[in-house]
């Protein structure tokens, strides 16, 4: 399958691109392409595109790479919209709390569960409330 993509020339740390044709196979580095199709350079603004042979190889079946359809469509070679090509980042997972209830108690209804409070006080009650109004 023919792919359109980046390859990189240029110095070191001074890098800029040559827009090539290439299969699929091929390495960016290996040097075997089919055609230039232009260049593009990112510190600069002037890029070199061959918009009727880009659009010659798309009608032929070529696909262009992520960063070089972006590139296609700022240049309106192409009217699509763009793409995101950065990696997606994974959403944190949440380790499981553990639970100390049981399941049986999970499963019952809370006025099950919860012992309601009587209103008649019980005997150990009277006896404190009863300490208490003789100290006072």
């Amino acid at each position: 399958m023919l792919k359109i993509r980046l390859q990189r020339v240029g110095r070191k740390s001074e890098p800029a691109f040559r827009i090539v044709l290439t299969e699929s196979e091929n390495s960016t580095k290996s040097g075997r392409l089919k055609e230039v199709l232009g260049s593009y350079d990112a510190r600069k603004t002037s890029d070199l595109l061959k918009t009727d042979r880009i659009n010659y190889w798309l009608k032929q079946g070529a696909k262009p790479t992520g960063t070089v359809h972006n590139l296609l469509v700022t240049h309106k070679v192409i009217d699509a919209k763009k793409i995101n090509v950065l990696p997606r980042k994974s959403p944190i997972a949440k380790e499981a709390e553990p639970t100390t209830a049981t399941p049986a108690a999970e499963a019952a209804p809370a006025s099950a569960v919860e012992p309601s409070p009587s209103p008649e006080p019980t005997a150990d009650q009277g006896v404190i409330e009863s300490t208490e109004a003789t100290e006072a």
